[in-house]
């Protein structure tokens, strides 16, 4: 059954801001093309992130460190064409960002200037915060990403669980304060303590985007390939799995190459027909 929803206006950071006052929880989803994006904006979710996950959900890496800015740029105008009304947030990827500060303001800008975005997102704590200062200087609104960051995975040690020890857990709140303090109009946090997530939703100004880290946060975000079950038996710890399309879609594939095999597709409905007037004068002229 779908549901109909109101005409709704375009979402923006200050629906994000009201949202937070309010104690409106913000929904967020990823998509990388059109057809998604049409049906994650129909859905009525507040905003789209146009990840750099699409590396491990579409591309077929096994990181998102492969992802190149033209990657980005490629999938995040196809998401653009296919919304309306959601608040769309480009992410920026490895090496767009941390080479220098110039260059991060060239690459953020190409996300509004040619893929219709209108905000980006970067990772990393106080040693971005330089950076971020820059680009929100110029217009455009930044989103920050704090935790389990993939694009340090290596740094990391893996995709771990970030802030589970006092030490770490006082970075991420210092860190979440500075990106506050550069300009960051949201920011995520990914694989920390929900309690964490929860305080530091309670001790700064913007609105924090969850991932991994409870319901404390002022929103959530998952990668849709997630929530649909699109991507087999992996299946992180957070994710909860609303449908499993990979099991659906099996089938009719199956169902499919069983209809041709046995020549039960295209059946007459599915074909295109001319008269028997028409198809005798055809046979008349093929035979001379």
């Amino acid at each position: 059954m779908s549901t109909v929803l109101p005409d709704r206006k375009k979402t923006s950071i200050y629906t994000f801001r009201k949202k937070k006052e309010q104690h409106s929880p913000i929904s967020v989803l990823t998509a990388y093309d059109t057809p998604t994006a049409r049906l994650v904006d129909q859905a009525g979710l507040d905003a789209i992130l146009v990840g750099d996950s699409v590396g491990m959900a579409v591309l077929g890496y096994s990181t998102t460190l492969p992802v190149t800015m033209d990657d980005m740029i490629h999938h995040c105008k196809a998401v653009s064409r296919g919304t309306k009304n959601a608040f769309l947030i480009g992410d920026m990827p490895f090496l767009s960002y941390q080479v220098s500060t110039p260059e991060a303001v060239r690459n953020a800008g190409r996300f509004l200037q040619e893929a219709g975005m209108d905000a980006v997102k970067l990772e990393g704590g106080k040693e971005q915060a330089g950076t971020i200062r820059a680009i929100v200087q110029v217009g455009i609104p930044v989103m920050g990403h704090l935790g389990l960051t993939p694009q340090s995975v290596h740094q990391l040690g893996g995709f771990r669980p970030q802030g589970k020890l006092a030490d770490s857990a006082i970075k991420l709140l210092e860190d979440a304060r500075v990106l506050e303090e550069a300009g960051c109009f949201s920011l995520v946090l990914e694989s920390i303590p929900a309690r964490l997530a929860q305080f530091i939703s309670e001790h700064i100004s913007i609105p924090t985007i969850g991932i991994g880290a409870g319901a404390g946060c002022d929103g959530q975000v998952l990668v849709i390939h997630d929530l649909l079950g699109l991507l087999g038996d992996f299946k992180p710890k957070f994710v909860k799995r609303y449908i499993n399309l990979q099991e659906i879609i099996l089938q009719a594939l199956n169902t499919y190459r069983e209809d041709v095999e046995q020549h039960a597709f295209p059946a007459p409905e599915h074909c295109i027909d001319m008269s028997d007037e028409e198809w005798q004068k055809f046979l008349g002229r093929a035979k001379d």
